[in-house]
């Protein structure tokens, strides 16, 4: 396996810009970290997590479906330069994973297959997440992955896609193995991941009464930056937009926390008041999506948490939760 230094991975990101659309993390003036092309700042490879939807070169915010004209439909087209995303976290592989099944599922959406089809995804991981924390090495649910030693970045490919790139990238070091950094990876605390766990086997048991989501939703403001950040989020509204003689068909992400979410034609809305509005954005990824998808549709990605201004992120929420009902038969109250 190969070893770069920094360098020599963002000039290896910089040759592949003729053959791919690279998308990677960039800096904002401001110092966040989002996913961006390479001409629109500069790169910041270490870092961790960025401040945007990781999934979003594949489903962004607002996307054109098709325009029509005088009796004629132009849909929306595979893109001609197939993406690389590079940057995501080994959560938010995982999470894309899902998010490539439900968009398969039943109807093919080839409005995201037409960017997710020749795409290829390299997750950064090992010693170089925020203020030199380490970042779980995915082992997959990506093409090639960057794990970093504190110092270099070795080059681990899982598919064919990945093989291609790593034998593109310049010669470096030659590694044999990432034997201790994957010990180191293992050996990460997975508290999260437990209280998750717990916390939907209460919700499929329904133990969990309404008036906890009466209580989280007195603290919700609305402000959707949960459903705007997270990876797994799918739900879009469909609105028409006219320009001259042309009508053009958009797609834009929707938020479940907003009281328009679902509303019918008729003014009839199922999801009318807040609390139901609340407990579906909690009970569906850790339930009913359990139920339907036979997985718990949050990658634990923390984004939610970071940027809830009312501290009912998942992760806040799931530890209320098993703290409030999680009366194990065999241990007594959960303390």
């Amino acid at each position: 396996m190969k070893s770069l230094t920094l360098q020599q991975v963002q000039d290896f990101l910089r040759s592949l810009t003729s053959d791919y659309d690279v998308q990677a993390p960039i800096a904002l003036p401001d110092g966040t970290r989002v996913l961006g092309r390479l001409d629109e700042g500069p790169l910041a490879i270490p870092g961790g997590r960025v401040d945007s939807k990781p999934t979003s070169p594949f489903f962004p915010q607002l996307d054109r479906i098709f325009a029509y004209r005088r009796g004629s439909i132009a849909m929306q087209q595979p893109v001609e330069k197939p993406l690389l995303v590079v940057g995501l976290t080994a959560e938010d592989a995982d999470a894309l994973t899902f998010i490539d099944e439900f968009f398969a599922a039943e109807y093919r959406d080839d409005v995201y297959f037409n960017k997710r089809d020749r795409s290829a995804v390299i997750v950064v991981s090992g010693r170089c997440g925020k203020d030199g924390g380490f970042l779980k090495i995915a082992g997959g649910d990506c093409d090639l992955e960057f794990v970093c030693d504190g110092e270099r970045y070795v080059l681990v490919p899982y598919t064919e896609a990945g093989k291609r790139l790593a034998h593109r990238a310049p010669e470096g070091d030659e590694v044999s193995s990432i034997a201790d950094l994957q010990a180191e990876s293992d050996a990460l605390p997975d508290d999260d991941r437990q209280v998750l766990e717990r916390a939907s086997r209460l919700l499929q048991e329904d133990r969990v009464p309404e008036e906890f989501w009466a209580e989280i939703a007195d603290r919700c403001i609305a402000c959707t930056a949960c459903n705007l950040l997270c990876p797994t989020c799918t739900c879009f509204e469909v609105f028409d937009w006219t320009r001259g003689e042309q009508i053009e068909r958009y797609r834009l992400w929707d938020s479940c926390q907003l009281a328009g979410f679902m509303r019918e034609a008729s003014g009839h809305n199922p999801m009318g008041e807040e609390h139901v509005r609340t407990r579906r954005r909690i009970h569906h990824k850790l339930a009913a999506d359990r139920t339907r998808w036979g997985r718990i549709s949050c990658s634990l990605c923390g984004r939610c948490d970071d940027v809830c201004p009312s501290g009912i992120g998942i992760k806040a929420v799931t530890r209320e939760i098993v703290r409030r009902f999680g009366i194990e038969k065999e241990n007594g109250p959960e303390t």
